[in-house]
């Protein structure tokens, strides 16, 4: 029954979720295709509700643990950036601090966030990267997101994500990472290598939970 609440996959839109499992309230559906896990979409909070807990996160931009956190995606990604490229950080948060860090890095930001930077006019051009940084979790529906962010990359682009990779069914009860109630999509190595598939992108991983796309030329 729970798996007729999807009739298709949000991260792939080619598998049909099938029940996973049921803990408490919440239930999740698993994609056979692409390997994500899904919340079903009647365990989700409402907007109100999500964004409750959204202010309570303690995202200091001066906190040095935290960016510590975020520099696992930041330093592989600039790595490979050319002087003078320009991003965007989608899902920046009331605090961007990775934007921050990548402008000291010496390169241009632009900000987006649903609740938080809501203004459209940074998704009506295009970057030479993006960076999701705990965000790809919350979407209700990835691959529009996915696409949209392909469609806001130049040529080379990169699109830079971190989010924790699900490894284990039997931990998946207690894992800190789904009793979060505002993540709703856990995703796999693997749900990242068949994505890259599906739009061409060449996929690196250089440290755990951080996936670089790079968009074709």
């Amino acid at each position: 029954m729970a798996s007729a609440e999807l009739s298709r996959c949000p991260v792939c839109l080619e598998g049909h979720p099938e029940f996973f499992r049921q803990i408490g309230k919440q239930v999740y559906l698993r994609c056979p295709t692409c390997l994500a896990t899904i919340m079903a979409p009647q365990s989700r909070l409402t907007a109100g509700e999500e964004k409750q807990i959204y202010e309570l996160h303690e995202n200091d931009p001066e906190d040095a643990g935290y960016l510590r956190f975020l520099s696992k995606l930041a330093d592989p990604l600039t790595e490979r950036l050319p002087p003078g490229a320009e991003g965007l950080d989608f899902g920046c948060g009331p605090g961007p601090a990775l934007a921050g860090m990548l402008e000291e890095a010496g390169f241009a930001m632009a900000l987006y966030d649903p609740f938080f930077h809501p203004g459209m006019a940074s998704l009506d051009r295009s970057y030479d990267f993006i960076t999701c940084t705990e965000v790809v979790e919350h979407l209700y529906e990835p691959a529009e997101v996915f696409s949209l962010l392909g469609r806001l990359l130049r040529p080379g682009g990169w699109l830079g994500i971190m989010t924790c990779f699900q490894t284990d069914d039997e931990r998946f009860d207690n894992w800190h990472y789904r009793r979060d109630p505002t993540h709703v999509v856990f995703y796999r190595q693997a749900t990242f290598e068949w994505l890259a598939r599906k739009y061409g992108w060449a996929l690196e991983v250089p440290v755990k939970d951080v996936v670089l796309l790079r968009k074709g030329r």
